[in-house]
């Protein structure tokens, strides 16, 4: 069986979580404390990061994009990355959007100071970042509310690898309660329909010992 290398609020982990899950493909979880920095994992690493997808006959794949298109050509059922080059292209961008920019703007911000210092022991949260994670998510939803109002889905018309990245960052801020849902109906109709799919019931469930999620986070309904 594959194994998950991951960290439990890693948005680039939870959204390979999400591609194995949409392709019904069985894996198991192994969190991995990067900052212990072990001999085992770097031999699969030697960066030592997460998301790491360890192959049934061993082989180790590493990054979240190289195994999410890894996953989709071995398993093209559901196609997750489009079906001509121009799709591709747009969910490419779309990907890049948030794993690049809303994860500097955001994810960062929020997750990275209120989660994962504490986690990594690098001292007090930075109130300004926080403050500017809090400012700029808005952005961010404005931007997914203005392709759902002209598109079925992120990067088109059926569900794609740009709605798994963005669902997985959204689900972790989401996990600490602060996505301003209310003010967004556009981005929260987008992501009850992410949220209401199987895929994403193994991310509901997740429950950080001495961190639980906000009381919100598992409820479909908001």
């Amino acid at each position: 069986m594959r194994t998950l290398y991951h960290l439990w609020l890693s948005p680039f982990c939870r959204k390979v979580r999400l591609v194995l899950l949409e392709k019904e493909i069985d894996f198991e979880l192994k969190a991995e404390n990067v900052w212990e920095r072990r001999e085992e994992f770097l031999a699969l690493n030697p960066a030592c990061e997460v998301p790491v997808l360890v192959e049934p006959e061993g082989v180790a794949l590493c990054g979240s994009d190289p195994i999410s298109e890894y996953l989709d050509e071995i398993h093209p059922e559901p196609a997750l990355l489009g079906q001509h080059p121009r799709q591709r292209a747009e969910v490419r961008r779309l990907v890049a959007w948030f794993d690049g920019k809303f994860n500097r703007e955001v994810t960062e911000n929020l997750v990275g100071e209120k989660m994962m210092k504490r986690f990594l022991g690098l001292g007090e949260p930075d109130s300004g970042a926080i403050r500017a994670g809090y400012e700029n998510i808005h952005t961010h939803l404005d931007y997914i509310a203005y392709l759902i109002e002209r598109r079925t889905w992120l990067a088109g018309d059926r569900l794609s690898l740009a709605d798994v990245a963005a669902a997985a960052h959204l689900s972790a801020v989401d996990y600490l309660g602060d996505v301003p849902w209310e003010a967004h109906q556009g981005a929260k109709d987008w992501y009850a329909r992410v949220k209401s799919r199987p895929s994403f019931r193994s991310l509901l469930e997740d429950a950080i010992p001495g961190a639980p999620p906000a009381r919100h986070y598992a409820n479909l309904d908001f």
